[in-house]
Protein backbone atom coordinates (compact mmCIF):
# COMPACT_ATOMS: atom_id res chain seq x y z
CA UNK A 1 0.00 0.00 0.00
CA UNK A 2 1.07 3.60 -0.57
CA UNK A 3 1.79 5.66 2.51
CA UNK A 4 -1.44 7.54 3.13
CA UNK A 5 -2.42 10.14 5.66
CA UNK A 6 -5.83 9.48 7.19
CA UNK A 7 -6.98 12.86 8.36
CA UNK A 8 -10.21 13.98 9.97
CA UNK A 9 -12.40 15.05 7.04
CA UNK A 10 -12.39 18.79 6.58
CA UNK A 11 -16.10 19.53 6.36
CA UNK A 12 -17.72 21.56 3.66
CA UNK A 13 -18.68 24.81 5.36
CA UNK A 14 -21.67 26.76 4.03
CA UNK A 15 -22.03 30.32 5.20
CA UNK A 16 -25.51 31.15 6.54
CA UNK A 17 -27.15 34.43 7.46
CA UNK A 18 -26.59 33.80 11.17
CA UNK A 19 -24.10 30.92 11.37
CA UNK A 20 -21.68 28.86 9.40
CA UNK A 21 -22.97 25.34 8.87
CA UNK A 22 -21.34 21.99 8.24
CA UNK A 23 -22.67 19.08 6.22
CA UNK A 24 -23.15 15.52 7.39
CA UNK A 25 -23.83 12.96 4.67
CA UNK A 26 -24.57 9.26 4.70
CA UNK A 27 -25.27 7.17 1.61
CA UNK A 28 -27.23 4.05 0.75
CA UNK A 29 -25.85 2.77 -2.53
CA UNK A 30 -27.86 0.23 -4.52
CA UNK A 31 -25.53 -1.82 -6.72
CA UNK A 32 -27.00 -4.34 -9.14
CA UNK A 33 -25.16 -7.63 -8.83
CA UNK A 34 -23.41 -8.73 -12.01
CA UNK A 35 -25.27 -11.99 -12.56
CA UNK A 36 -27.01 -13.60 -15.52
CA UNK A 37 -30.00 -14.62 -13.37
CA UNK A 38 -32.09 -12.92 -10.70
CA UNK A 39 -31.83 -13.38 -6.94
CA UNK A 40 -34.67 -15.88 -6.56
CA UNK A 41 -35.40 -17.01 -10.13
CA UNK A 42 -33.61 -18.07 -13.28
CA UNK A 43 -34.98 -15.18 -15.34
CA UNK A 44 -32.48 -13.16 -17.37
CA UNK A 45 -31.06 -9.87 -16.12
CA UNK A 46 -30.15 -8.66 -19.62
CA UNK A 47 -30.67 -4.91 -19.93
CA UNK A 48 -32.65 -3.56 -22.87
CA UNK A 49 -34.77 -6.62 -23.61
CA UNK A 50 -38.42 -6.23 -24.59
CA UNK A 51 -40.58 -5.11 -21.64
CA UNK A 52 -41.81 -7.97 -19.46
CA UNK A 53 -39.71 -10.55 -21.31
CA UNK A 54 -37.33 -11.24 -18.39
CA UNK A 55 -40.04 -12.42 -16.01
CA UNK A 56 -40.34 -15.82 -14.34
CA UNK A 57 -43.49 -16.95 -12.51
CA UNK A 58 -41.95 -16.14 -9.12
CA UNK A 59 -41.06 -12.61 -10.30
CA UNK A 60 -44.66 -12.04 -11.31
CA UNK A 61 -45.86 -13.33 -7.91
CA UNK A 62 -47.93 -16.12 -9.42
CA UNK A 63 -49.75 -18.19 -6.76
CA UNK A 64 -47.76 -21.05 -5.26
CA UNK A 65 -44.39 -19.86 -6.61
CA UNK A 66 -41.54 -20.10 -4.09
CA UNK A 67 -38.20 -18.26 -4.22
CA UNK A 68 -35.01 -20.29 -4.71
CA UNK A 69 -31.82 -18.40 -3.85
CA UNK A 70 -29.15 -17.86 -6.49
CA UNK A 71 -25.84 -18.99 -4.96
CA UNK A 72 -23.82 -16.88 -7.37
CA UNK A 73 -25.53 -13.71 -6.13
CA UNK A 74 -24.58 -14.67 -2.58
CA UNK A 75 -20.99 -15.20 -3.72
CA UNK A 76 -20.94 -11.77 -5.38
CA UNK A 77 -22.15 -10.11 -2.17
CA UNK A 78 -19.44 -11.91 -0.18
CA UNK A 79 -16.79 -10.89 -2.72
CA UNK A 80 -17.91 -7.27 -2.41
CA UNK A 81 -17.76 -7.45 1.38
CA UNK A 82 -14.26 -8.90 1.28
CA UNK A 83 -13.19 -6.20 -1.17
CA UNK A 84 -14.38 -3.57 1.32
CA UNK A 85 -12.53 -5.31 4.18
CA UNK A 86 -15.87 -6.01 5.83
CA UNK A 87 -17.03 -8.70 8.22
CA UNK A 88 -18.81 -11.60 6.52
CA UNK A 89 -21.71 -13.01 8.52
CA UNK A 90 -21.88 -16.79 8.20
CA UNK A 91 -25.52 -16.64 9.32
CA UNK A 92 -27.94 -14.18 7.75
CA UNK A 93 -31.66 -14.11 7.08
CA UNK A 94 -34.22 -12.59 4.73
CA UNK A 95 -37.15 -10.39 5.72
CA UNK A 96 -40.23 -9.11 3.98
CA UNK A 97 -40.46 -5.35 3.57
CA UNK A 98 -44.14 -4.65 3.01
CA UNK A 99 -45.31 -1.83 0.80
CA UNK A 100 -47.64 -1.53 -2.16
CA UNK A 101 -46.68 -0.15 -5.53
CA UNK A 102 -47.76 -1.16 -9.06
CA UNK A 103 -44.28 -2.38 -10.05
CA UNK A 104 -43.97 -4.63 -6.96
CA UNK A 105 -46.22 -7.61 -7.80
CA UNK A 106 -45.78 -9.42 -4.47
CA UNK A 107 -46.75 -6.40 -2.39
CA UNK A 108 -43.47 -6.82 -0.51
CA UNK A 109 -39.75 -6.80 -1.15
CA UNK A 110 -37.45 -9.55 0.11
CA UNK A 111 -34.56 -7.86 1.92
CA UNK A 112 -32.28 -8.30 4.95
CA UNK A 113 -33.07 -5.80 7.70
CA UNK A 114 -32.12 -7.61 10.88
CA UNK A 115 -29.37 -9.99 9.78
CA UNK A 116 -27.43 -8.78 6.71
CA UNK A 117 -24.88 -10.96 4.98
CA UNK A 118 -22.07 -8.37 5.33
CA UNK A 119 -21.19 -6.34 8.40
CA UNK A 120 -18.87 -3.42 9.04
CA UNK A 121 -16.20 -2.45 6.54
CA UNK A 122 -14.57 0.63 5.05
CA UNK A 123 -13.85 2.52 1.85
CA UNK A 124 -10.64 4.51 1.52
CA UNK A 125 -11.49 7.62 -0.51
CA UNK A 126 -8.60 9.33 -2.30
CA UNK A 127 -8.82 13.09 -1.84
CA UNK A 128 -5.41 14.10 -3.20
CA UNK A 129 -1.82 12.84 -3.52
CA UNK A 130 -0.79 11.12 -0.30
CA UNK A 131 -4.09 11.93 1.42
CA UNK A 132 -7.01 9.56 1.88
CA UNK A 133 -10.11 9.52 4.02
CA UNK A 134 -11.89 6.59 5.56
CA UNK A 135 -15.66 6.17 5.15
CA UNK A 136 -17.06 3.45 7.36
CA UNK A 137 -19.46 0.91 5.93
CA UNK A 138 -22.23 -0.10 8.32
CA UNK A 139 -23.56 -3.10 6.38
CA UNK A 140 -24.28 -4.64 3.00
CA UNK A 141 -27.48 -6.57 2.49
CA UNK A 142 -29.04 -8.32 -0.48
CA UNK A 143 -32.51 -7.49 -1.70
CA UNK A 144 -34.76 -7.67 -4.73
CA UNK A 145 -35.10 -4.76 -7.09
CA UNK A 146 -38.57 -3.51 -8.02
CA UNK A 147 -39.92 -3.10 -11.53
CA UNK A 148 -40.35 0.10 -13.48
CA UNK A 149 -43.47 2.23 -13.89
CA UNK A 150 -43.72 4.04 -17.24
CA UNK A 151 -45.81 7.20 -17.30
CA UNK A 152 -44.97 8.81 -20.64
CA UNK A 153 -46.45 6.35 -23.16
CA UNK A 154 -50.11 7.30 -22.75
CA UNK A 155 -51.80 10.44 -21.39
CA UNK A 156 -54.35 8.41 -19.43
CA UNK A 157 -52.54 5.26 -18.34
CA UNK A 158 -49.30 4.11 -16.78
CA UNK A 159 -47.53 0.91 -17.78
CA UNK A 160 -45.40 -1.50 -15.78
CA UNK A 161 -42.24 -3.29 -16.94
CA UNK A 162 -41.25 -6.17 -14.64
CA UNK A 163 -37.94 -6.99 -16.32
CA UNK A 164 -35.99 -5.53 -13.39
CA UNK A 165 -38.23 -7.11 -10.74
CA UNK A 166 -36.28 -9.60 -8.65
CA UNK A 167 -32.84 -8.56 -9.88
CA UNK A 168 -30.35 -8.86 -7.01
CA UNK A 169 -29.23 -5.59 -5.43
CA UNK A 170 -26.55 -5.04 -2.86
CA UNK A 171 -27.47 -2.13 -0.62
CA UNK A 172 -24.23 -0.66 0.74
CA UNK A 173 -24.98 1.54 3.74
CA UNK A 174 -22.35 4.00 4.94
CA UNK A 175 -22.00 5.71 8.26
CA UNK A 176 -22.58 9.50 8.22
CA UNK A 177 -18.86 10.09 7.63
CA UNK A 178 -19.01 12.08 4.39
CA UNK A 179 -18.61 15.82 4.90
CA UNK A 180 -19.10 17.46 1.51
CA UNK A 181 -20.40 17.10 -2.06
CA UNK A 182 -16.98 16.41 -3.60
CA UNK A 183 -16.26 13.72 -1.03
CA UNK A 184 -19.65 12.12 -1.74
CA UNK A 185 -18.85 11.88 -5.44
CA UNK A 186 -15.36 10.54 -4.69
CA UNK A 187 -16.89 7.91 -2.41
CA UNK A 188 -19.28 6.72 -5.12
CA UNK A 189 -16.43 6.68 -7.65
CA UNK A 190 -14.25 4.57 -5.34
CA UNK A 191 -17.07 2.13 -4.59
CA UNK A 192 -17.74 1.76 -8.31
CA UNK A 193 -14.05 1.24 -9.02
CA UNK A 194 -13.69 -1.49 -6.39
CA UNK A 195 -16.79 -3.36 -7.55
CA UNK A 196 -15.70 -3.19 -11.19
CA UNK A 197 -12.31 -4.64 -10.23
CA UNK A 198 -14.11 -7.39 -8.30
CA UNK A 199 -16.54 -8.01 -11.16
CA UNK A 200 -19.52 -7.81 -8.80
CA UNK A 201 -21.26 -4.78 -10.39
CA UNK A 202 -20.65 -3.12 -13.74
CA UNK A 203 -21.29 0.31 -12.19
CA UNK A 204 -23.34 1.53 -15.15
CA UNK A 205 -25.17 4.48 -13.62
CA UNK A 206 -26.87 5.39 -16.89
CA UNK A 207 -28.70 2.06 -16.90
CA UNK A 208 -29.55 2.36 -13.20
CA UNK A 209 -27.18 -0.44 -12.19
CA UNK A 210 -25.61 1.84 -9.59
CA UNK A 211 -27.71 4.46 -7.84
CA UNK A 212 -27.66 6.14 -4.47
CA UNK A 213 -29.98 7.49 -1.82
CA UNK A 214 -28.22 10.45 -0.20
CA UNK A 215 -29.00 11.44 3.39
CA UNK A 216 -28.16 15.10 4.04
CA UNK A 217 -28.27 17.05 7.29
CA UNK A 218 -26.65 20.22 8.61
CA UNK A 219 -25.08 20.99 11.96
CA UNK A 220 -23.18 23.75 13.67
CA UNK A 221 -19.37 23.49 13.79
CA UNK A 222 -18.28 21.12 16.54
CA UNK A 223 -21.52 19.14 16.64
CA UNK A 224 -20.19 16.36 14.43
CA UNK A 225 -17.22 15.84 16.72
CA UNK A 226 -19.63 15.43 19.65
CA UNK A 227 -21.57 12.87 17.63
CA UNK A 228 -18.38 10.93 16.92
CA UNK A 229 -17.50 10.94 20.62
CA UNK A 230 -20.92 9.88 21.90
CA UNK A 231 -22.66 8.22 18.94
CA UNK A 232 -25.70 10.35 19.79
CA UNK A 233 -27.49 11.41 16.58
CA UNK A 234 -29.16 14.17 18.59
CA UNK A 235 -26.07 16.29 17.95
CA UNK A 236 -26.83 16.25 14.23
CA UNK A 237 -29.63 17.94 12.35
CA UNK A 238 -32.67 16.19 10.94
CA UNK A 239 -31.71 14.34 7.80
CA UNK A 240 -33.54 14.29 4.51
CA UNK A 241 -33.05 11.54 1.97
CA UNK A 242 -32.58 12.40 -1.70
CA UNK A 243 -33.79 9.37 -3.60
CA UNK A 244 -32.47 7.47 -6.63
CA UNK A 245 -29.47 9.54 -7.68
CA UNK A 246 -27.62 8.03 -10.64
CA UNK A 247 -25.18 10.79 -11.58
CA UNK A 248 -22.11 11.88 -9.62
CA UNK A 249 -22.52 15.43 -10.90
CA UNK A 250 -26.17 15.56 -9.85
CA UNK A 251 -25.30 14.06 -6.45
CA UNK A 252 -22.96 16.98 -5.79
CA UNK A 253 -25.52 19.53 -6.97
CA UNK A 254 -28.35 17.96 -4.97
CA UNK A 255 -26.33 17.94 -1.73
CA UNK A 256 -25.46 21.63 -2.11
CA UNK A 257 -29.07 22.58 -2.94
CA UNK A 258 -30.57 20.53 -0.12
CA UNK A 259 -28.10 21.87 2.45
CA UNK A 260 -28.96 25.46 1.57
CA UNK A 261 -32.68 24.67 1.76
CA UNK A 262 -32.28 23.28 5.27
CA UNK A 263 -30.18 26.26 6.37
CA UNK A 264 -32.87 28.69 5.19
CA UNK A 265 -35.53 26.79 7.14
CA UNK A 266 -33.54 26.59 10.38
CA UNK A 267 -32.30 30.18 10.29
CA UNK A 268 -35.87 31.36 9.68
CA UNK A 269 -36.89 29.66 12.93
CA UNK A 270 -38.46 26.56 11.36
CA UNK A 271 -37.68 22.87 11.70
CA UNK A 272 -36.60 20.45 9.01
CA UNK A 273 -39.01 17.56 8.46
CA UNK A 274 -37.51 14.12 8.02
CA UNK A 275 -38.65 13.13 4.55
CA UNK A 276 -37.73 11.62 1.22
CA UNK A 277 -37.07 14.13 -1.55
CA UNK A 278 -36.30 14.09 -5.25
CA UNK A 279 -33.76 16.29 -7.03
CA UNK A 280 -34.87 18.19 -10.13
CA UNK A 281 -31.68 19.11 -12.04
CA UNK A 282 -33.60 21.31 -14.49
CA UNK A 283 -34.96 23.54 -11.72
CA UNK A 284 -31.97 23.07 -9.41
CA UNK A 285 -34.13 22.16 -6.45
CA UNK A 286 -35.21 19.25 -4.29
CA UNK A 287 -38.90 18.63 -3.75
CA UNK A 288 -40.80 16.53 -1.26
CA UNK A 289 -41.70 13.01 -2.30
CA UNK A 290 -43.10 11.57 0.93
CA UNK A 291 -42.48 11.65 4.66
CA UNK A 292 -39.49 9.53 5.59
CA UNK A 293 -40.55 6.04 6.61
CA UNK A 294 -39.11 4.21 9.59
CA UNK A 295 -38.54 0.46 9.71
CA UNK A 296 -41.80 -0.15 11.56
CA UNK A 297 -43.75 1.50 8.75
CA UNK A 298 -42.82 -1.40 6.49
CA UNK A 299 -43.92 -4.07 9.00
CA UNK A 300 -40.80 -6.15 8.49
CA UNK A 301 -40.97 -9.81 9.47
CA UNK A 302 -38.85 -12.89 8.61
CA UNK A 303 -39.70 -14.30 5.19
CA UNK A 304 -41.50 -17.60 5.83
CA UNK A 305 -40.56 -19.01 2.42
CA UNK A 306 -36.80 -18.75 2.98
CA UNK A 307 -34.67 -20.50 5.57
CA UNK A 308 -31.83 -18.54 7.18
CA UNK A 309 -28.78 -18.39 4.93
CA UNK A 310 -25.84 -20.31 6.39
CA UNK A 311 -22.45 -20.32 4.64
CA UNK A 312 -19.20 -22.08 5.51
CA UNK A 313 -16.03 -20.26 6.51
CA UNK A 314 -14.03 -22.44 4.08
CA UNK A 315 -16.25 -21.20 1.23
CA UNK A 316 -15.63 -17.59 2.25
CA UNK A 317 -11.88 -18.25 2.57
CA UNK A 318 -11.81 -19.72 -0.94
CA UNK A 319 -13.49 -16.59 -2.33
CA UNK A 320 -11.00 -14.41 -0.45
CA UNK A 321 -8.06 -16.40 -1.82
CA UNK A 322 -9.22 -15.77 -5.38
CA UNK A 323 -9.90 -12.04 -5.16
CA UNK A 324 -8.21 -9.99 -7.88
CA UNK A 325 -5.67 -7.30 -7.09
CA UNK A 326 -7.70 -4.28 -5.98
CA UNK A 327 -7.18 -0.64 -7.03
CA UNK A 328 -5.16 0.58 -4.04
CA UNK A 329 -2.80 -2.39 -4.17
CA UNK A 330 -2.40 -2.10 -7.94
CA UNK A 331 -1.72 1.62 -7.68
CA UNK A 332 0.98 1.01 -5.06
CA UNK A 333 2.58 -1.69 -7.23
CA UNK A 334 2.63 0.60 -10.28
CA UNK A 335 4.43 3.25 -8.23
CA UNK A 336 6.91 0.73 -6.84
CA UNK A 337 7.54 -1.47 -9.89
CA UNK A 338 7.40 1.08 -12.69
CA UNK A 339 8.56 4.21 -10.85
CA UNK A 340 5.39 6.10 -11.70
CA UNK A 341 4.14 9.17 -9.90
CA UNK A 342 1.15 8.64 -7.64
CA UNK A 343 -0.95 10.75 -10.00
CA UNK A 344 -0.06 8.72 -13.09
CA UNK A 345 -0.67 5.47 -11.21
CA UNK A 346 -4.10 6.79 -10.17
CA UNK A 347 -5.02 7.62 -13.77
CA UNK A 348 -3.92 4.21 -15.02
CA UNK A 349 -5.75 2.27 -12.31
CA UNK A 350 -9.00 4.26 -12.46
CA UNK A 351 -10.51 1.52 -14.63
CA UNK A 352 -9.43 -2.11 -14.53
CA UNK A 353 -9.32 -2.23 -18.35
CA UNK A 354 -6.92 0.73 -18.44
CA UNK A 355 -4.67 -0.89 -15.85
CA UNK A 356 -4.58 -4.16 -17.79
CA UNK A 357 -3.82 -2.31 -21.04
CA UNK A 358 -0.94 -0.40 -19.45
CA UNK A 359 0.58 -3.51 -17.92
CA UNK A 360 0.56 -5.24 -21.30
CA UNK A 361 2.30 -2.22 -22.85
CA UNK A 362 4.85 -1.85 -20.05
CA UNK A 363 5.80 -5.53 -19.74
CA UNK A 364 9.61 -5.81 -20.18
CA UNK A 365 9.68 -2.18 -21.36
CA UNK A 366 10.33 1.28 -19.88
CA UNK A 367 7.39 1.77 -17.49
CA UNK A 368 7.57 5.56 -17.32
CA UNK A 369 7.74 5.87 -21.10
CA UNK A 370 4.84 3.43 -21.44
CA UNK A 371 2.76 5.42 -18.93
CA UNK A 372 3.47 8.66 -20.79
CA UNK A 373 2.30 7.19 -24.10
CA UNK A 374 -0.77 5.50 -22.66
CA UNK A 375 -1.93 8.56 -20.68
CA UNK A 376 -1.00 11.42 -22.99
CA UNK A 377 -1.12 10.01 -26.50
CA UNK A 378 -3.57 7.12 -26.38
CA UNK A 379 -6.03 8.37 -23.73
CA UNK A 380 -5.96 11.83 -25.28
CA UNK A 381 -6.80 10.52 -28.73
CA UNK A 382 -9.47 8.13 -27.44
CA UNK A 383 -11.16 10.98 -25.57
CA UNK A 384 -11.06 13.17 -28.67
CA UNK A 385 -12.74 10.44 -30.72
CA UNK A 386 -15.16 9.49 -27.94
CA UNK A 387 -13.70 5.98 -27.73
CA UNK A 388 -13.15 3.75 -24.73
CA UNK A 389 -10.01 1.78 -23.92
CA UNK A 390 -11.97 -1.40 -24.65
CA UNK A 391 -12.41 -0.41 -28.30
CA UNK A 392 -9.01 1.22 -28.82
CA UNK A 393 -7.82 1.01 -32.45
CA UNK A 394 -4.29 0.58 -31.09
CA UNK A 395 -3.54 -2.68 -29.28
CA UNK A 396 -1.10 -3.02 -26.35
CA UNK A 397 1.24 -4.94 -28.66
CA UNK A 398 1.24 -2.15 -31.25
CA UNK A 399 1.85 0.61 -28.69
CA UNK A 400 4.53 -1.53 -27.05
CA UNK A 401 6.17 -1.90 -30.45
CA UNK A 402 6.32 1.89 -30.86
CA UNK A 403 7.93 2.22 -27.44
CA UNK A 404 10.51 -0.43 -28.31
CA UNK A 405 11.47 1.50 -31.46
CA UNK A 406 11.91 4.68 -29.39
CA UNK A 407 13.98 2.86 -26.76
CA UNK A 408 16.28 1.32 -29.38
CA UNK A 409 16.78 4.71 -31.01
CA UNK A 410 15.24 3.60 -34.30
CA UNK A 411 12.78 6.51 -34.23
CA UNK A 412 12.64 9.90 -32.51
CA UNK A 413 9.79 11.20 -30.41
CA UNK A 414 8.49 13.23 -33.36
CA UNK A 415 8.60 10.27 -35.70
CA UNK A 416 6.93 8.16 -33.01
CA UNK A 417 3.94 10.51 -32.99
CA UNK A 418 3.65 10.25 -36.76
CA UNK A 419 3.93 6.47 -36.49
CA UNK A 420 1.26 6.39 -33.76
CA UNK A 421 -1.12 8.29 -36.04
CA UNK A 422 -0.55 5.77 -38.85
CA UNK A 423 -1.10 2.79 -36.53
CA UNK A 424 -4.18 4.44 -34.99
CA UNK A 425 -5.86 5.15 -38.33
CA UNK A 426 -4.51 2.35 -40.57
CA UNK A 427 -3.28 -0.37 -38.23
CA UNK A 428 -0.23 -2.49 -38.94
CA UNK A 429 3.02 -3.55 -37.33
CA UNK A 430 5.01 -0.49 -36.19
CA UNK A 431 8.44 -1.95 -37.05
CA UNK A 432 7.29 -2.97 -40.54
CA UNK A 433 5.73 0.47 -41.14
CA UNK A 434 9.00 2.20 -40.19
CA UNK A 435 10.98 0.04 -42.63
CA UNK A 436 8.46 0.26 -45.46
CA UNK A 437 8.06 4.04 -45.28
CA UNK A 438 11.67 4.97 -44.55
CA UNK A 439 10.87 6.47 -41.17
CA UNK A 440 13.94 5.15 -39.39
CA UNK A 441 15.90 7.73 -37.43
CA UNK A 442 19.24 8.86 -38.86
CA UNK A 443 21.98 7.95 -36.39
CA UNK A 444 24.86 7.94 -38.88
CA UNK A 445 27.27 10.53 -37.41
CA UNK A 446 28.82 11.19 -40.83
CA UNK A 447 25.44 12.14 -42.32
CA UNK A 448 24.56 14.26 -39.29
CA UNK A 449 27.94 16.05 -39.40
CA UNK A 450 27.44 16.80 -43.10
CA UNK A 451 24.03 18.33 -42.42
CA UNK A 452 25.40 20.39 -39.50
CA UNK A 453 28.37 21.62 -41.58
CA UNK A 454 26.02 22.75 -44.35
CA UNK A 455 23.76 24.70 -41.97
CA UNK A 456 26.77 26.37 -40.32
CA UNK A 457 28.30 27.28 -43.70
CA UNK A 458 25.03 28.80 -44.91
CA UNK A 459 24.47 30.92 -41.77
CA UNK A 460 27.72 32.64 -40.67
CA UNK A 461 25.89 35.53 -38.98
CA UNK A 462 23.84 33.10 -36.90
CA UNK A 463 27.07 31.30 -35.92
CA UNK A 464 28.48 34.47 -34.38
CA UNK A 465 25.25 35.09 -32.49
CA UNK A 466 25.23 31.53 -31.13
CA UNK A 467 28.81 31.83 -29.90
CA UNK A 468 27.77 34.95 -28.00
CA UNK A 469 24.53 33.39 -26.80
CA UNK A 470 24.73 29.56 -26.45
CA UNK A 471 20.94 29.32 -26.11
CA UNK A 472 20.75 29.85 -29.89
CA UNK A 473 22.17 26.37 -30.42
CA UNK A 474 18.56 25.21 -30.54
CA UNK A 475 18.08 27.16 -33.78
CA UNK A 476 20.79 25.09 -35.49
CA UNK A 477 19.34 21.87 -34.10
CA UNK A 478 15.94 22.81 -35.51
CA UNK A 479 17.40 23.58 -38.93
CA UNK A 480 19.25 20.26 -39.07
CA UNK A 481 16.11 18.37 -38.04
CA UNK A 482 14.21 20.19 -40.76
CA UNK A 483 16.87 19.40 -43.34
CA UNK A 484 16.79 15.70 -42.45
CA UNK A 485 12.99 15.49 -42.46
CA UNK A 486 12.92 15.05 -38.69
CA UNK A 487 14.78 11.74 -38.96
CA UNK A 488 18.07 12.76 -37.35
CA UNK A 489 18.71 11.70 -33.79
CA UNK A 490 18.06 14.93 -31.79
CA UNK A 491 20.63 14.06 -29.13
CA UNK A 492 23.32 13.38 -31.71
CA UNK A 493 22.45 16.59 -33.57
CA UNK A 494 22.67 18.65 -30.36
CA UNK A 495 26.05 17.19 -29.46
CA UNK A 496 27.41 17.67 -33.00
CA UNK A 497 26.21 21.30 -33.23
CA UNK A 498 27.73 22.15 -29.84
CA UNK A 499 31.02 20.56 -30.81
CA UNK A 500 31.20 22.29 -34.19
CA UNK A 501 30.43 25.70 -32.67
CA UNK A 502 32.81 25.11 -29.78
CA UNK A 503 30.11 25.83 -27.23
Amino acid sequence: MLDQTFETPKPKVIAGAKHDWELVIGMEVHAQVASNAKLFSGASTQFGNEPNSNVAFVDAAMPGMLPVINEFCVEQAVRTGLGLKADINLWSAFDRKNYFYPDLPQGYQISQLYHPIVGEGEVIVDMGPGVARRVRIERIHMEQDAGKSIHDMDPNMSFVDLNRTGVCLMEIVSRPDIRGPEEAAAYIAKLRQIMRYLGTCDGNMQNGNLRADVNVSICLPGAYEKFMETGDFGHLGTRCEIKNMNSMRFIQQAIEVEARRQIQIVEAGGTVDQETRLYDPDKGETRSMRSKEEAHDYRYFPDPDLLPLEIEQDWVDNIAANLPELPDEKKARFVGDFGLSEYDASVLTAEVESADFFEAVAKDRDGKLAANWVINELFGRLKKDDHDITDSPVSPEQLGGIIELITKGDISGKIAKDLFEIVYTEGGNPAEIVEARGMKQVTDTVAIEAAVDQIIADNPAQVEKAKANPKLVGWFVGQVMKATGGKANPKAVNETVSAKLGI
